[in-house]
């Protein structure tokens, strides 16, 4: 955080120190710019009729900056353009707690609190997301348990054994199952891996396990790609002083690479249960969709509930926009932001540790 804050003083010192060293018609093309943009984003907001305008008006300053001022305008542009990003996360962020007040003002905690009815009733006015939370939090752990061994161990074939003309063959398909969309990842899981572990295993289509499998190999992508870079980031010293020293290339991996490239790898991990958790589509057309938890035990993880995502997913388009169960859904959308930000906080803050140990910090 120290890090960050110091870094964002810097920036704004030195966009002040150039806005102070600007000439007349500099100073006027950077503030028409800026409150052209502005002006749009405000239209935008409230609706209003002029944002085309400020819109194309800020179009055609940028466009004339760029002809007489190119450095100055690609620096205002880069920055309105980060401005714009955070200013539109901090408004969906305040959108969906406005929305969600509702929700929580009716049920209070029991919304969340594990240890209430944690029945949900749209009839009787009862609203709990405790089904859809232990669902989410069921498919992610199956999940994980898929995509961490599986990408821990395709990160390491790519990064220690695998020869270079391989690696430049097999990281590039890995990544690209990262393009797949959702939905066919869906429909096959839909077609073959329901039907397959409904008859294998005698439970009814939907299971959280089916699901789980295929939210884990979803997963792959992004676990062994993080993976990959952290490993890759070792020292070939470290490596080379092990081979040196009579180990194998096996216990070099495990007692090197993977110990030292340990936060990176947990990151990888980390941002693998975040995609899992956000996973809407795929478990959307393989789950039953029944708002309950398991039977008989908690932990069944053969037997189908609801997860947060295919929640909103299959509910929002027959709700009335007001009612409380449009509350609810939004209610969903920020626990569900609330986890998602919170994995991807300590993912980062892993990946930082990594590179202070790496070059030699505390």
């Amino acid at each position: 955080m120290s890090q960050a804050a110091s870094q964002t003083s810097r920036r704004t010192q030195s966009l002040v120190r150039t806005a102070m060293e600007l000439d007349r018609p500099s100073l006027l093309l950077a503030t028409a710019q800026i409150l052209l943009i502005i002006g749009a984003f405000v239209g935008f907001i409230v609706q209003s009729v002029w944002t085309t305008t400020f819109l194309y008006g800020f179009l055609l300053a940028v466009g004339a900056g760029w002809v007489v001022r190119q450095a100055l305008t690609a620096k205002i542009v880069t920055f309105l353009m980060t401005a714009a990003t955070l200013s539109t996360l901090g408004l969906i962020a305040v959108f969906l707690v406005l929305e969600a007040v509702p929700a929580f003002r009716h049920a209070g905690l029991d919304l969340i609190w594990p240890f209430g009815s944690n029945e949900w009733s749209t009839s009787q006015g009862q609203f709990s997301l405790v089904p859809m939370l232990w669902g989410t939090l069921l498919t992610t752990a199956t999940a994980i348990l898929v995509a961490a061994p599986f990408g821990v161990a395709g990160a390491l074939f790519i990064s220690d054994i695998a020869p270079d003309w391989l690696r430049e063959i097999v990281k590039p398909a890995i990544e690209l199952l990262a393009g797949i969309p959702s939905i066919v990842y869906g429909f096959i899981g839909f077609t073959i891996i329901n039907p397959y572990v409904g008859n294998l295993l005698s439970i009814n289509p939907g299971a959280l396990f089916a699901i789980g499998l295929v939210i884990g190999f979803m997963a792959l992508p992004t676990v062994i790609s993080v993976a990959e870079d952290a490993l890759s980031a070792v020292p070939e010293s470290m490596k080379d002083g092990s081979i040196a020293m009579g180990a194998t290339e096996w216990q070099t991996m495990k007692s090197v690479s993977i110990p030292t490239a340990f936060s990176g790898v947990s990151a990888a991990v980390l941002l693998g249960i975040g995609r899992a958790i956000g996973e809407t589509m795929a478990a959307t057309v393989m789950i039953s969709h029944s708002r309950r938890l398991p039977q008989p035990e908690l932990y069944n993880v053969f037997d189908s509930t609801e997860t947060l995502t295919t929640f909103i997913a299959s509910s929002y388009g027959h709700v009335t926009p007001g009612q409380l169960f449009w509350s609810a859904l939004f209610a969903a959308g920020v626990v569900l932001m609330i986890i998602v930000t919170g994995l991807g906080i300590a993912s980062a803050l892993i990946e930082q540790r990594m590179h202070r140990k790496l070059e030699g910090g505390q």
